[in-house]
């Protein structure tokens, strides 16, 4: 067995890192290796359907791996077009024309402008064009004004919903089944 500088031959060819995820800056030293195991198996788990009134939420909408913009606290963003953004996350002020996968404006957030979007989650307002084609959420503290289209609809005690609002599954499935246009009638 030889020694080099006091480490025995099974320990030389042996990872730094062997077994353990990185830690973190003020984490117990244990915890790192717990972290790493779980976030291993993380990504087997899923989330459980809500059922009742409660909004699901908001880490079970956010893809995973996808683009995300933050507008952050204080910030105000204007003028703007946003395009191949699959979340957008508004702290601040956002004033923009947007075509996304998910919106979520948090309590102190606002964004005004014309958005079409999959899923929309509003904790602090929104005002103007907004076309959800899936489901539109609004919490108790969210405010929503404009022209309004949606697929579905949860609104929490206390939110807001005004301007032209339009049910767009509704008004598809209320359609009426025709086979034959009306001129053929006539003849």
């Amino acid at each position: 067995m030889a020694l080099h500088f006091g480490k025995r031959d099974n320990e030389i060819n042996k990872p730094l890192n062997s077994g353990l995820g990185t830690q973190r800056y003020g984490e117990p030293t244990g915890t790192a290796a717990t972290r790493a195991a779980s976030a291993t198996a993380a990504p087997a788990a899923t989330a459980a359907p809500t059922s009742g009134s409660t909004p699901p939420a908001a880490s079970h909408v956010v893809p995973e791996g996808g683009s995300k913009l933050t507008v952050g606290p204080n910030i105000k963003l204007k003028g703007v077009e946003i395009t191949d953004c699959d979340t957008l996350f508004v702290e601040g002020l956002v004033e923009a024309t947007m075509d996304s996968r998910v919106i979520q404006i948090a309590e102190q957030g606002a964004f005004k402008g014309t958005a079409e979007i999959d899923i929309a989650e509003i904790h602090g307002s929104f005002d103007g064009n907004l076309t959800v084609r899936q489901k539109l959420v609004i919490y108790a503290t969210g405010q929503v004004t404009g022209k309004i289209r949606y697929g579905k609809v949860v609104i929490e005690e206390g939110g807001q919903l005004s301007g032209d609002i339009e049910c767009t599954v509704a008004a598809t499935s209320a359609r009426p089944a025709t086979s034959k246009p009306a001129m053929a009638l006539a003849a």
